[in-house]
């Protein structure tokens, strides 16, 4: 292979992502190892670790992958079938690993494949996978000859885990009854040993790996995928259930009522645990986050700070500004205090069941205490890619000419005496999104009126 040229639709903000067989294939994995290799060597590097998911095509574009890293002159230590988190835990831990590439395609539909890169303990993205594709079209990359070898990773990634609950009172742990939908993702192996040593009651749903997904669609943050999850909870009183994402580096979280807890409110109740021992500290949310988080962490005694949507840009950010919490409305929860930094599912459930025995309160009553909002879904609508950053813009310009009260971190979120609303691109669709957040129904109506407005204005019908 002496060049390459990629479908540009899977070289994307956060990660590489396409359909297999028709815009990702082997020859992508190949030409992703060898861009990779060359830049982990000339950053001084020389050694990556490789995991992969339980997709049905994740095996061949592994190989592809372990092909172009070794022909561009990089050692791989394969790590094996695993959850996300375990590939950053291996790249955090391994000596002489300076890197990490994982075979995954999240939560997306079974025929979606992709990777998600580390080097030096930072995400690899945005303008990085830009410069894979340019380097890839000129064959503009290292030469060399690789060597390979194995590494069992999940035993220690999974007592690393425990970690969280340590100097915990082992009655309270004890006492706790939990249900686990792994939704045949990758994380299964792992939460399998993983609630083999905790303490409790634990149930798990659909811990075997199964590329196809027979049960239900991987994405938590689709609310009927948690219908099983729900089902485990009332019929056992537990007095939670944790659903992972088909990776493993998402959380959502039932409670013992049936209500679903979004990043947000998790990030809310591991935001109050945190602040009582690390008073002060700086928590980032991302802008789709609702304002009374924001509301609480400055309650608290914390630092809030709104971040671009995205993992990646989040866990850059966290390290810009050394802040040691972070997550996302989609339930990426990042720890940089007593962890490396990354969004890790099965970490955060165990700091959650910290911070409810600290907090003196169960994950229900927690629930309880918080304001509930009015507020809508994530509203998508098509608008081409040509077009989409342009409308936005123009809004932005209208609101900041008329004296709004405007935030441009990510889009343009405007608050108002109703509440909030939020307009911005996505970064992987020809899609814009949007959200509204109100105290009543009256005043959110008013708010997405002023939306569907601005939207007028600028030559767009949201459908």
């Amino acid at each position: 292979m002496k060049q390459h040229r990629f479908d540009p639709t899977i070289l994307r903000e956060y990660d590489i992502r396409g359909v297999v067989g028709q815009t990702l294939g082997a020859a992508d994995a190949c030409a992703v190892g060898r861009g990779f290799a060359t830049v982990l060597r000339e950053s001084g590097g020389t050694s990556v670790a490789v995991g992969r998911d339980g997709r049905t095509s994740s095996p061949e574009l592994e190989a592809a992958l372990t092909a172009g890293l070794t022909a561009g002159g990089a050692d791989v230590v394969r790590i094996g079938l695993g959850p996300t988190p375990m590939l950053y835990f291996a790249e955090a831990s391994i000596d002489q690993v300076q890197g990490g590439i994982q075979v995954t395609g999240s939560h997306n539909p079974a025929d979606h494949n992709g990777f998600k890169i580390v080097l030096g303990g930072r995400p690899f993205c945005g303008t990085d996978l830009q410069e894979l594709g340019r380097r890839a079209a000129i064959g503009d990359w290292s030469e060399g000859s690789g060597t390979v070898r194995n590494r069992e990773i999940l035993p220690a990634y999974v007592d690393r885990l425990t970690s969280a609950l340590a100097g915990l009172d082992p009655a309270a742990l004890g006492a706790l009854r939990i249900g686990w939908d792994a939704g045949n993702g990758a994380a299964g192996p792992a939460l399998e040993r993983l609630i083999g040593l905790l303490p409790g009651e634990h149930h798990a749903l659909f811990t075997s790996v199964d590329g196809g997904f027979p049960n239900h669609h991987p994405d938590p943050t689709v609310e009927a995928n948690l219908a099983d999850l729900k089902a485990l909870v009332a019929a056992r009183s537990l007095h939670f259930g944790v659903a992972l994402d088909g990776d493993g580096d998402r959380i959502v979280v039932v409670d013992a009522k049936g209500r679903v807890l979004w990043g947000d409110q998790l990030l809310m109740i591991l935001a109050e645990d945190l602040l009582r021992r690390a008073p002060g500290s700086t928590v980032i949310a991302d802008v789709k986050a609702s304002q009374v988080l924001f509301d609480r962490i400055a309650a608290l005694g914390g630092q809030a700070h709104m971040s671009k949507t995205g993992h990646s840009l989040i866990k850059s950010e966290m390290k810009a500004i050394g802040a040691p919490l972070a997550g996302e409305m989609t339930g990426h929860i990042m720890f940089a205090d007593q962890w490396y930094g990354f969004d890790d599912a099965l970490y955060a459930a165990l700091r959650l069941i910290a911070a409810s025995i600290r907090l003196g309160r169960s994950v229900t009553q927690l629930r309880d205490a918080m304001p509930q909002p009015v507020n809508t879904p994530e509203l998508r609508f098509a608008v081409a890619d040509g077009r989409k950053f342009a409308v936005v813009e123009e809004v932005a310009a209208r609101l900041e000419q008329s004296g709004a009260q405007v935030s441009t971190v990510d889009g343009v979120r405007v608050t108002t005496p109703d509440g909030w609303w939020l307009l911005r691109a996505s970064n992987t669709q020809a899609m814009l999104t949007a959200r509204a957040e109100s105290e009543s129904d009256e005043k959110l109506a008013r708010l997405l009126a002023e939306l569907d407005a601005q939207l007028s204005l600028s030559g767009v019908t949201r459908t």
